[in-house]
């Protein structure tokens, strides 16, 4: 776009703004986030929502080589123009029926679009101004000073945050001060004026002058640097166990239920990662794993009709991660020489073969068919049952640290550089000598131990389970944590996990538009994050004496090297 003239560049900008205005319109989005107040009185999700394509149409004109008032001129035009074609819609919504074929053109986003104001046109009006003002806010926000301008963001977001994620803020306190504190802070679970402007202040300050600051300090004081890396790095990995032990009881039964249930995804994108992420193996069959895990547990320690043995959660834990890396590595076996897209639609074959054997009559007598596995009884140690969230937390949080740990050790062995090698381009892999069928048979059999390691606690916490609870998508949201969070990237993982399995699980009243949010995440990671939120760090690896000793001649000036 920078290459494009001024005023075409300008029509295409406000062209994507005026559609993903009219989307949100008929999608709906408008209507159900303007229930959603931010700030009381002030205002509300819906309206940020549909102002927020103008203002990134103005800050979208920050052209260098326009000059300051043409940039601010270019930006208020942006979002006026971008209301041009809402605006009518809007006049046909008033005057002709509209919901048999648009069934969000309601009165309601009437009257959310005009702030109420009557008649329409003076309503038209006060939307046509407010786009404007909207387009020449992020006129003037390009403007400003990197520092200030991410300052601005970032106080912005966290105010917005903090409002939408009401309920977990007042839970914490309740938890942790006891009474009801968080009507100090919000009112019909939105925040107050006050408090808004308390939050959004110290946000900016900090954030200013972390940014404006920190890179002087560091140039100034090197000194600095190095003992915030030896002492700090202490002193934060020391606060973040404590906070980890501590978080189940600082947040209460229903968050304690969703760290769970993160953890599990995170089990499970961790495995897949080693796959996927390092070996570059598109398995969309990793549900496979998960359910030979559960069944096997289920079957194995059910006191119901189709329990055999009775036996020990904890005895059986170790055989379904040794059944799952089983089943991985029969996996391997006819898809071994598959690539791509081929690989992908063979693995996803055999995700579906799982969940339609568990629904047949044939293993009915042994795992239930469709009326499942009933009776697991909870995980024991002595005297103490883990029954509740907050119990089964730790369960996960041990089994998570203990994947991280071997994923880690994974990653940086000779093995993960081949898994590496053959990710890259697998021909160049084969012709240094890399074993292909070995090291990927060994990456679907490792990547199989933490699906079963996940399956089986996912059992041992519900109690019972059925064949609806493998499905597709199971490996499609573990695929795409990977994909959000980085590939081949741990703290990515992690990240991933929070937000598309912990943010849709706290932000249940939009649960309508949660695939449609995945799919918006994933278009804008393709396009602007390709390697994900916290990408993995690149590494390079030195030679040591003998093996240089080894190594052929540099090839004289003037020669071709070989690529590498």
């Amino acid at each position: 776009m920078q290459d494009m003239s001024h005023p075409r560049r300008w029509l295409v900008i406000t062209g994507l703004a005026t559609i993903a205005i009219v989307y949100l319109m008929l999608a709906g989005m408008i209507e159900t986030f303007g229930e959603r107040q931010i700030i009381v009185g002030w205002i509300s999700l819906g309206q940020i929502v549909l102002y927020l394509p103008s203002l990134i149409a103005g800050y979208m004109m920050r052209d260098e080589r326009l000059a300051l008032i043409s940039r601010l001129i270019y930006g208020t035009l942006s979002g006026l123009a971008a209301f041009l074609i809402p605006a009518i819609l809007l006049v046909f919504m008033d005057n002709i029926p509209m919901r048999d074929m648009f069934q969000n053109a309601s009165p309601a986003l009437i009257a959310i679009m005009t702030q109420e104001v009557e008649p329409l046109g003076l309503g038209l009006v006060w939307l046509g101004v407010a786009g404007a003002v909207a387009g020449l806010a992020g006129g003037v926000l390009s403007l400003l000073p990197k520092p200030v301008r991410k300052a601005l963001i970032a106080a912005f977001v966290v105010v917005v945050s903090v409002a939408l994620l009401s309920d977990l803020v007042g839970q914490v306190l309740r938890q942790i001060l006891g009474g009801r504190p968080d009507r100090i802070l919000f009112s019909a679970s939105a925040l107050r004026p006050g408090v808004s402007l308390l939050l959004f202040i110290p946000v900016l300050v900090l954030v200013y002058l972390q940014s404006r600051f920190s890179a002087n300090l560091q140039s100034r004081f090197p000194g600095l640097r190095i003992a915030r890396t030896t002492r700090g790095q202490l002193i934060a990995n020391g606060l973040g166990v404590l906070l980890l032990l501590a978080l189940p009881w600082m947040l209460g039964s229903y968050l304690s239920e969703v760290l769970v249930n993160v953890g599990l995804f995170m089990l499970m994108a961790l495995g897949l990662n080693i796959a996927v992420g390092l070996a570059g193996l598109l398995d969309l069959g990793y549900v496979t794993n998960f359910a030979v895990g559960a069944y096997l547990v289920g079957v194995l320690t059910s006191t119901g009709p189709q329990g055999v043995g009775q036996f020990n959660f904890w005895l059986i834990v170790p055989i379904s991660i040794v059944a799952a890396m089983f089943t991985g590595f029969l996996l391997a076996l006819p898809v071994i020489r598959m690539r791509g897209d081929y690989l992908a639609i063979a693995t996803l074959g055999f995700g579906e073969m799982i969940r339609l054997l568990a629904l047949s009559d044939w293993f009915a007598p042994l795992i239930g068919g469709a009326q499942g596995v009933l009776f697991i009884p909870k995980p024991q140690i002595l005297n103490l049952m883990f029954q509740t969230p907050q119990q089964l937390y730790y369960i996960i949080l041990a089994a998570c640290l203990l994947v991280l740990l071997v994923s880690y050790r994974l990653d940086i062995s000779r093995t993960g550089r081949q898994w590496m090698a053959i990710r890259e381009d697998e021909t160049v892999a084969n012709a240094i000598g890399i074993d292909i069928t070995w090291v990927k048979t060994l990456a679907f059999t490792l990547s199989a131990a933490s699906g079963g390691l996940s399956g089986a606690i996912f059992a041992a916490k519900l109690g019972t389970i059925f064949p609806h609870s493998f499905q597709l998508l199971i490996s499609i949201n573990a695929l795409c944590i990977i994909l959000v969070g980085g590939i081949a990237s741990i703290p990515g993982i992690a990240l991933g996990s929070v937000v598309l399995i912990g943010m849709p699980e706290l932000l249940r009243e939009f649960s309508e538009y949660r695939y449609l949010f995945y799919g918006i995440l994933l278009v804008l990671m393709t396009l602007y994050r390709p390697t994900g939120l916290l990408p993995a760090s690149a590494r390079h690896y030195t030679t040591s004496a003998p093996e240089q000793e080894r190594l052929p001649p540099v090839a004289s000036e003037g020669a071709t090297a070989p690529n590498s």
